[in-house]
């Protein structure tokens, strides 16, 4: 079997009540689905273990948003477009795009924004 090199991503979140309800929107839409937990939310890809990659979250009071950046791949242009009107209608906060990025590659294509405790997201789509 082959490994998707990547594992899970455990994000710190100030308020996880708040954070849910965005989560539980957005993450389905790139491809999670709801794996459960109690004190540690987990939304899991499809997939089998240990290939499954997934999504954590820790309630953390004390956790400050920082410059890190989680970013979901999208398959195309309109995908970005389709999954940033998600993310609006979820709470994202301080988007920017959708909208062509030279600096980062020809056919970048990202919107960016922060979860409800201000963590930094993006969604893109490049050719190469």
């Amino acid at each position: 079997m082959s490994k998707n090199p990547f594992q899970h991503v455990d994000l710190r979140v100030t308020d996880l009540e708040a954070a849910m309800p965005f989560y539980s929107k957005l993450l389905p839409a790139v491809g999670f689905i709801s794996a459960g937990g109690n004190k540690f939310k987990v939304w899991a890809a499809d997939g089998e273990s240990p290939a499954r990659p997934w999504f954590g979250f820790i309630e953390d009071p004390e956790h400050r948003p920082n410059a890190n950046r989680v970013a979901f791949w999208a398959k195309s242009r309109d995908e970005v477009d389709r999954l940033a009107a998600i993310a609006r209608e979820a709470g994202a906060r301080n988007m920017s795009g959708p909208r062509a990025c030279p600096e980062y590659g020809e056919t970048y294509y990202a919107t960016f924004f922060d979860d409800p405790c201000g963590n930094p997201l993006e969604i893109c789509f490049t050719l190469g």
